[in-house]
């Protein structure tokens, strides 16, 4: 128990063994085919389909979750509902890398390494407006947030500020993918 107080790694480790579940979990089949029915919760199934959304690990679950219920619902609420459920799984990711050492642990990465030129780069006036600008365009984007929320997560954005930015975004990129894909079916 002392060697794990005094371990310096424990977010990444925490983080390493969630993505080991992640991929046990989707590889299940009967864990897949409860996420699918999902799609049959109506507002509910939006909300988990939104949080699903943001993470590389379940973005084409949550999105077929989506367009199931893009069938039936209106593309607006729907973007409204699985926005709010994408700002709890993006909440939960900047959270994750704001409050909780994660950021220690990336320096204390970078020190070992010896990087002085990213030492440097993450001191300069321009990076520091430059990392919400990004994270928000890969948020906005159909990639997974956990890259664009890290970010944000780095700088030193407030969460009510991120709150509101990536439901913003959010529910406007979810909103987009369900309108296109009217005009795709055939």
């Amino acid at each position: 128990m002392q060697h794990w107080k005094s371990y310096k790694y424990k977010n990444f480790t925490f983080l390493a063994l969630s993505l080991l579940l992640t991929i046990f979990l989707i590889q299940n089949k009967t864990f897949h085919a409860l996420l699918f029915h999902l799609g049959t919760f109506g507002y509910l199934g939006a909300f988990i389909g939104g949080a699903l959304f943001v993470s590389t690990f379940t973005v084409s679950i949550g999105t077929a979750i989506l367009l199931i219920l893009a069938e039936n619902y209106s593309p607006v609420f729907l973007g409204i509902i699985a926005g709010l459920g994408a700002v709890a799984g993006d909440l939960t990711i900047f959270q994750f890398v704001h409050s909780r050492g994660f950021v220690e642990e990336v320096k204390h990465l970078f020190e070992f390494f010896g990087s002085d030129k990213i030492h440097h780069l993450l001191h300069t006036k321009y990076f520091s407006w430059t990392l919400p600008v990004v994270g928000a365009l890969i948020i906005a984007s159909p990639l997974p947030d956990e890259l664009g929320v890290s970010l944000m997560g780095i700088s030193r954005m407030k969460p009510y500020q991120f709150i509101l930015l990536s439901f913003g975004l959010n529910s406007l990129g979810i909103f987009i993918i369900l309108t296109a894909s009217n005009f795709i079916r055939p």
